[in-house]
């Protein structure tokens, strides 16, 4: 008797779960939790969804106030959290220009335009989302080029034992191989630490990165639109 192999999740549904978790908690995130938590419930049952889902439950039933304080002092008041993938490795550094250059190309060359909300584009969310829903390889690739960055986040929110770490492990298990153990292994696979010292660089021109028209309505807007 021949038996198929057990599958597991879908890469794209955990990274759009994702997406939406690491991004800030207004109203429509916050509304979109039982959209997620159904879809989560259709994909196969391992570590990875049930910490997903119990994120999501966290984010649904938690005070709107107390989950918006938390990711502020979480991401945008401490660069030991952050959601920008070059800073880990490029730093406060006129190599990071470059580096946010490339994330621009990946997304060009996909043939879509994406909605950047004002954020850089090595932004977690907007990666994960363009990774779930746009250009699975080249996303995958995407997240991959930077799996040190994503491996020292997971660590660093550990540290913090924040429910937060569950979502990054989360999109850790979607790429090839284990997550290192500790940060002398990351360091290991990154080659050196993020530059500590700051040159001064500008703002990155929000006028020359890739844009869409703004969704209406009252759901939550798409960052990606398809070029035709």
């Amino acid at each position: 008797m021949r038996l198929g192999s057990r599958r597991g999740p879908d890469p794209a549904v955990i990274r759009q779960a994702a997406s939406v978790c690491l991004s800030y908690p207004d109203d429509e995130t916050i509304a979109m939790a039982p959209l997620l938590d159904a879809a989560l419930a259709e994909q196969p049952v391992d570590q990875t969804i049930t910490a997903l889902r119990d994120f999501v439950g966290h984010l649904g039933t938690s005070a709107p106030e107390v989950l918006r304080q938390n990711y502020i002092d979480l991401f945008d008041l401490s660069r030991k959290h952050t959601l920008y993938l070059s800073y880990w490795t490029a730093g406060d550094t006129r190599r990071r220009g470059e580096a946010l250059g490339a994330f621009k190309q990946h997304y060009r060359d996909s043939g879509f335009l994406v909605d950047l909300g004002g954020e850089l584009p090595d932004h977690l969310p907007i990666v994960l989302e363009f990774a779930a829903r746009v250009d699975p390889q080249s996303g995958s690739r995407l997240l991959q080029q930077h799996r040190p960055a994503l491996e020292l986040l997971r660590l660093s929110l550990l540290d913090r034992r924040t429910p937060y770490a569950d979502v990054v492990a989360a999109v850790c298990a979607t790429l090839p191989g284990q997550s290192p153990v500790d940060r002398r292994a990351v360091m290991t696979m990154q080659g050196a630490p993020p530059p500590a010292e700051s040159v001064g660089l500008e703002p990155y021109d929000p006028r020359l990165l890739p844009i869409a028209v703004a969704a209406q309505g009252p759901q939550r807007a798409s960052r990606i639109m398809e070029v035709r």
